[in-house]
């Protein structure tokens, strides 16, 4: 990594930790929405696949140190959705196209995560997949708005798309 994107990754797992801690959060068990706990990873996939998998490794510690071991692991699938974000979006995705593409992979690992803790099918993929994607959206509008003021940060080239 070079030196800004391991800067920008610092500064993303710093509010993917602490934005567990101090924003709104609805919980409907076995489903959680933290708003815009997703942004820092959904930023990080601007940066570099590294960051995106960095990010998402802190958003899991940020879960685990605030709602515990069921959420934490619904929050490693960040280190996933994240990555293969910021594959998609080097491969000359544009950054909608990217975040969008994200959404079906996240919300299946999020639903597929919570099974073995005892929750039902229809816990899992309707309350948990359902809630996750309509998350994702919000997150993914948050996180569109702050691209065009941030977007010559990123190393990525990402004012040009």
């Amino acid at each position: 990594m070079k030196t800004r994107e391991l800067v920008l990754s610092a500064i993303l797992i710093a509010f993917s930790l602490i934005i567990p801690l101090y924003f709104v959060k609805v919980y409907i068990p076995p489903f959680s929405a933290t708003i815009a706990s997703h942004v820092p990873v959904m930023l990080a996939v601007f940066v570099s696949p590294w960051s995106a998998v960095l990010v998402g490794l802190g958003s899991t510690v940020g879960f685990w140190l605030t709602l515990g071991p069921v959420i934490a692991a619904r929050a490693s699938s960040h280190i996933v959705f994240g990555g293969l974000g910021a594959w998609l979006f080097r491969r000359g995705g544009k950054p909608w196209q990217a975040l969008l593409a994200m959404l079906p992979v996240h919300a299946l690992i999020e639903s597929l995560i919570v099974l073995p803790f005892g929750f039902s099918l229809y816990e899992g993929f309707i309350v948990v997949g359902i809630g996750t994607a309509l998350h994702h959206l919000v997150d993914m509008a948050i996180t569109l708005a702050l691209l065009r003021p941030l977007g010559g940060m990123f190393p990525t080239g990402l004012a040009k798309r």
